[in-house]
C-alpha cells in the first residue's frame, strides 16, 4: 500500500474562496483502498472542494491515512466518531459540510477526475433538481457478485430524472456513493437510521415529497464490490429490507388512499413484497399471473385473474412486481395497451 506521506507532495495552500463542494466520506477499516479513494479526490478537475471524512471508530489503519492526507492536503478534514453506524457517521460528516453541494463517497470507490466539476455542473444548470447521480464503474477483486454486476448495468439505464421516478421502486436508481445533492436538501431530509437502507429510503422519501433527482448519464465513478462492502454485509440491506423500505413508501404514496391494489406477479419478488405491504394494511384484491395452473385460484383470498381481466377492475391501482427486466417491459406493453398509465394508474417494484 503507498504511504500517502511519501508521495513528494507537499501541503496544499488551498484555494481562493469557501468550497463549492463538500465531499461527504465516512470511513470505517478501509486501510487498503482509502489511499486509492483519496488520490482520486486530489485529481479533480473541480478544485474547490472540501473533504469532510468521518473515522467511524475504525481498528486498522484507516485514521493515520486520513491524518497524512490532510497533512497534505488541508482540504481534507478528519473528524471522529463513535462507531454507532453509517447513518450516525453520516449525520456527524453533514453538521460539518459547509459547501451549497454536497458530494457523497464511499472509501472504498474511486472518482473520475471529472466526476464532481460534471455534477456540479448539472445541478447549476437545473435549478429545479434536488440533485444528481451518475453511472458506476463496476471494479471486483474476483469475488463481486453477479447481481451487483447486472445492478451496474440496470443503473446505466437510467439516464433523465424521468427514469428515476419511473424506476423508483424497482431498485435504487442512483447508486449512493454518487449522490451530489445540494445542502439544504440534506438538511431538510435527513438520513433516517432502521431496519432498512438509509439511501434508498432517503430517496424515496424526496421522491414522495416531489422532489425531482436527476443523472449525469457519465460512469464518474468506480463502485468496488467486495464481500465485505456493507451492503452486502448488514442486515439493513437484505431483499427483505428494501421491500420492507418499498412497501412503507408504497403505502404512504402510491396507495395511500387504498387498502387494496391488484398485484402483478407472484414469484419470490412478488411473495416479499405482498407480506411487506401487509403489514401496512394493503392487500391484493386480485392477483394477475400468467400460470395456468394458478389461474381460478385463490391466494390469500385474492382471486387470480389473467392479464386481460384487468380491463374489468377499472380504478384499481396494480403493483406489478417482477425481477427480471425484460418481464416488466412486457408488463409495461401490456398496460399501456389497455390504456393504463404509469406512476397513475400502476407502478412497476421489484
Amino acid at each position: 500500500m503507498t504511504d500517502p506521506a511519501k508521495t513528494g507532495r507537499t501541503k496544499r495552500s488551498g484555494v481562493n474562496g469557501p468550497p463549492l463542494v463538500s465531499v461527504l466520506l465516512p470511513a470505517r477499516d478501509v486501510e487498503q483502498t482509502l489511499v486509492d479513494c483519496l488520490e482520486s479526490l486530489l485529481c479533480q478537475t473541480e478544485a474547490r472542494w472540501e473533504c469532510v471524512l468521518v473515522d467511524d471508530a475504525s481498528q486498522d489503519g484507516t485514521r493515520a491515512i486520513a491524518t497524512a492526507f490532510a497533512e497534505r492536503d488541508e482540504r481534507i478534514r478528519v473528524l471522529s466518531a463513535r462507531g454507532d453506524g453509517i447513518v450516525e457517521a453520516l449525520h456527524t460528516g453533514l453538521a460539518a459540510c459547509r459547501a451549497p453541494l454536497i458530494a457523497r463517497m464511499d472509501a472504498d470507490d474511486r472518482m473520475h477526475p471529472e466526476r464532481l466539476g460534471a455534477q456540479r455542473m448539472a445541478l447549476e444548470a437545473q435549478p429545479a433538481l434536488a440533485g444528481v447521480g451518475c453511472h458506476v464503474e463496476m471494479i471486483s477483486d474476483g469475488s463481486g457478485s453477479a447481481g451487483r454486476e447486472a445492478y451496474g448495468e440496470w443503473l446505466a439505464s437510467i439516464e433523465c430524472p424521468a427514469d428515476v421516478r419511473r424506476e423508483a421502486f424497482v431498485e435504487c436508481p442512483l447508486a449512493h456513493p454518487t449522490w451530489f445533492l445540494r445542502r439544504e436538501t440534506f438538511r431538510r431530509f435527513p438520513y433516517r437510521r432502521g431496519a432498512f437502507p438509509e439511501d434508498y429510503d432517503l430517496l424515496l422519501r424526496l421522491l414522495r415529497q416531489g422532489e425531482t433527482l436527476g443523472v449525469v448519464p457519465r460512469r464518474l465513478l468506480e463502485w468496488r464490490d467486495t464481500p465485505g462492502r456493507l451492503s452486502r454485509t448488514h442486515p439493513a440491506y437484505t431483499e427483505e429490507a428494501f421491500a420492507r423500505c418499498k412497501a412503507e413508501h408504497l403505502a404512504a404514496g402510491f396507495l395511500a388512499e387504498e387498502p387494496q391494489y391488484v398485484l402483478w406477479g407472484y414469484g419470490a419478488t412478488g411473495r416479499r413484497l405482498r407480506r411487506a405491504l401487509a403489514e401496512h394494511g394493503r392487500v391484493p384484491s386480485h392477483i394477475v399471473e400468467l400460470h395456468p395452473g394458478r389461474l381460478g385460484q385463490h391466494i390469500h383470498g385474492a382471486p387470480v385473474i389473467e392479464p386481460r381481466a384487468l380491463r374489468g377492475l377499472s380504478g384499481r391501482r396494480i403493483v406489478t412486481s417482477v425481477s427480471g427486466a425484460g418481464a416488466r417491459t412486457e408488463i409495461r406493453a401490456a398496460l399501456r395497451g389497455m390504456d393504463f398509465t404509469e406512476l397513475r394508474d400502476f407502478v412497476c417494484a421489484a
